[in-house]
């Protein structure tokens, strides 16, 4: 877990609020302070600089999801339903941190700043080894095939949510959604359920 204070989770999540808004580049660390009412040398004693601080973001952002998917894979259920649960706590997550993963996709596709990312990415490949261990112990019991690529699961799952959050305009005129909360819960239902379909027929084996 990351050491952080009361105070710094507040920070973090004023400068989360402000990036959501303004973009990285438009949210000062004078903005920050101001809305997080502290100043501006609190801000860089506790994380040195605006980088730095999105990275620490990034950090507990992934680190809550990291401790829920150790817990489901000591869960007593089947592989199956682990799998299923795998993607609704991954859906969940992203869905409430989604403008924590707008920003960080586009401070990595634009390469306008370097980011140390060694933290996230080793999260994230600890993630990739439950999923992983829950795989190989649904191929143990030959309920899934042998010829997977694992590597592949995350961003299958990552990449139709995304597709779908980012051409919400679309879907709310195709699927006549009226409000967010009709489009939030087209997420948590409909799309979950779809995508736990899609990885279900990429693991078992065929009739």
């Amino acid at each position: 877990m990351l050491d952080l204070n009361e105070k710094q989770y507040e920070i973090l999540n004023v400068a989360e609020k402000l990036f959501a808004e303004k973009g990285f580049d438009g949210a000062s660390v004078r903005d920050i302070s101001k809305n997080a009412c502290v100043n501006v040398a609190m801000i860089s004693y506790y994380f040195g600089s605006k980088e730095k601080l999105l990275e620490q973001l990034i950090l507990i952002r992934v680190q809550d999801l990291k401790i829920k998917l150790a817990n489901l894979f000591t869960a007593e259920i089947n592989p199956f339903e682990k799998i299923n649960r795998f993607i609704e706590l991954y859906i969940q997550k992203i869905d409430a941190n989604r403008h924590m993963y707008k920003i960080m996709h586009f401070e990595i596709a634009s390469k306008k700043r370097a980011l140390d990312l060694s933290g996230f990415n080793a999260i994230k490949k600890s993630n990739l080894q439950l999923l992983t261990k829950i795989i190989q112990d649904g191929q143990n019991q030959n309920l899934f095939k042998k010829n997977i690529n694992i590597a592949l699961i995350t961003p299958t799952i990552l990449g139709t949510y995304f597709h779908f959050y980012t051409n919400k305009f679309y879907f709310d005129d195709i699927l006549n959604f009226s409000t967010d909360l009709e489009f939030d819960n087209y997420i948590k239902n409909e799309l979950t359920q779809h995508i736990q379909l899609t990885i279900k027929s990429l693991l078992q084996y065929e009739n």
